[in-house]
């Protein structure tokens, strides 16, 4: 029990070690439980055979009470028949005290028996304990080992996200896109400054601008020309 403690342990002592070694405590369970399923079978078979004993002992012992029940029934009929004059005296008592003896033997017997019987069925339950023990404890390590698995996924996606991450980060190309960033800022500020520059006046133009329109001038000359050439006054 003592090696799944410690596989289990590993985790609480050091999780990101166990997440990057996670195979091996799969690996490592999963022999472990195959283990305990062998053992588990043995205890069984083993369990199986003593229970066996253990009956097969107890009917011996319960069939001898029996026989040592029945010889010193079958002496008294003896005794009894002396008694009736049927069977003589001697006979019925030799008879009887065989009778007896073997009546001696057979309690004798069951009394052995009862006691190896009692030896067996203690067997029996620690067997069965140990039996009902390696159950619990497969089934606990099964569980476990389905949250290990689960785990292992997890932090395996988990790592290939964050390895993806960092490899984008390394190729430089969050900096490539920083550096492009800053590239069309600058030319967006220069664009803007050209603009600017083509839209102020020059000297000439704040001249004419403050004169008025040159076409203006010469339109009213050409009209005033025309008045003239009409005889219209003006």
């Amino acid at each position: 029990m003592s090696f799944f403690k410690r596989v289990f342990k590993i985790g609480e002592a050091n999780a990101h070690d166990l997440l990057d070694k996670m195979e091996d405590p799969i690996k490592m369970t999963e022999q472990g439980i195959r283990d305990l399923k062998t053992d588990l079978q043995e205890a069984m078979k083993a369990l199986a055979e003593v229970k066996a004993i253990s009956i097969r002992t107890r009917k011996e012992s319960d069939s001898n009470k029996k026989l040592a029940a029945d010889f010193e029934r079958k002496a008294m009929l003896l005794l009894k028949k002396a008694q009736d004059n049927s069977l003589d005296l001697a006979d019925a008592e030799r008879l009887a005290t065989e009778a007896l003896s073997k009546k001696a033997q057979h309690s004798e017997t069951a009394v052995k028996l009862s006691g190896e019987a009692e030896k067996h069925e203690k067997m029996v339950n620690n067997l069965q304990s140990n039996v009902n023990k390696i159950k619990s404890t497969i089934s606990t390590y099964e569980n476990d080992l389905t949250t290990l698995k689960a785990r292992a996924k997890t932090a395996h996606s988990t790592k290939k996200i964050n390895a993806q991450l960092a490899k984008i980060d390394s190729s430089g190309t969050i900096s490539m896109l920083e550096k492009m960033k800053a590239k069309v800022e600058e030319d967006e500020s220069l664009a803007e400054a050209y603009g600017e520059m083509n839209t102020e006046k020059t000297i000439d133009d704040e001249i004419n601008s403050a004169l008025g329109s040159g076409t203006d001038l010469e339109a009213s000359s050409q009209l005033a020309d025309l008045k003239k050439k009409m005889g219209i006054a003006a």
